[in-house]
């Protein structure tokens, strides 16, 4: 039986470390619950914020839809990302399904639009929008095609 010498007290290697994983398991739900909110996460709402935009400029321009597998990859990446920054799967949902983030993204998304002086139903705008966006290869012009 290997003996440690240690101010504490520990006997057996088998003491230390069961105490050394009872603190693991005690300081790492901790850690997790450290982590900001995916809504503070500029990476997340980014992207978020790009595929709104994305999708309302597919909707109203008829010259333009989206990349479907480009958009698919870029959505489990996002999702990867959170899962490798400590996320769990029902974080992600519930911040997915949140209806306060849902009405944040929009009023971004709106905002966005305003900026570009196009309003709602402007189908020629979000064309001008689209064609922009897909020229500069923005991330929402990675998320467009033309037709």
């Amino acid at each position: 039986m290997l003996l440690l010498h240690n101010p504490v007290g520990f006997a057996h290697l088998g003491q230390m470390k069961h105490v050394i994983f009872s603190i693991f398991l005690t300081i790492a739900p901790v850690a997790a619950l450290a982590l900001p909110s995916l809504g503070e996460q500029s990476y997340v709402t980014n992207r978020l914020l790009a595929a709104a935009i994305g999708d309302e400029i597919r909707k109203t321009c008829p010259d333009i839809s989206s990349r479907l597998w480009t958009v698919f990859a870029e959505a489990r990446a996002l999702e990867k990302w959170a899962l490798d920054q400590g996320y769990s799967k029902d974080q992600i949902d519930a911040f997915l399904e949140s209806k306060t983030e849902k009405k944040k993204l929009l009023a971004q998304r709106d905002a966005y639009f305003e900026r570009q002086a196009v309003g709602k139903g402007d189908a020629a705008g979000h064309c001008r929008v689209g064609r922009d966006e897909i020229a500069k290869r923005s991330l929402i012009g990675h998320l467009l095609k033309a037709r």
